[in-house]
């Protein structure tokens, strides 16, 4: 049974459900941040992940970066599946810019985060919703609590 990493649930906020994968957002404001999560048990490697779940992964990574760097007007979108502090299979996708805390290194430990507001998250899942819409082999199946 697939269960979410506790550091996973602990520094981000649910979304929703692609076919494979859970979408969180990093409640980090200094960047619009995605975190995909394959539902599968167990898994630590993109390369332990069937043939086809690797396909859907793709898939839905490539979709959620192509709406991210459209509704956000991204410079770079940088996508990462680090592991080292969480062992847990997931795939960061965040959203960068030349002005941002940042650059031109990587977000990790550059600063403290720094959680949404309410407001700021009612505006950040709005916008979300826009960008989000699921299309026709990538459904989105949101779960905002």
């Amino acid at each position: 049974m697939f269960t979410l990493h506790p550091r996973l649930a602990e520094d981000t906020l649910p979304l929703g459900d692609f076919p494979l994968c859970t979408c969180r957002l990093m409640n980090d404001m200094h960047y619009p941040w995605l975190v995909l999560v394959p539902r599968v048990p167990g898994v630590r490697e993109i390369f332990e992940l069937s043939v086809r779940d690797q396909q859907q992964l793709l898939r839905e990574s490539s979709w959620i970066s192509e709406q991210l760097s459209k509704y956000f007007r991204a410079e770079k979108i940088n996508i990462a599946a680090l592991g080292n502090q969480v062992p847990q299979l997931h795939v960061h996708h965040v959203v960068r810019y030349s002005n941002d805390a940042a650059w031109p290194g990587p977000v990790w430990g550059k600063h403290p985060s720094m959680p949404y507001t309410a407001e700021n998250l009612n505006f950040m899942r709005e916008t979300l919703m826009l960008a989000l819409r699921g299309r026709e082999g990538v459904p989105f199946d949101w779960k905002l609590s």
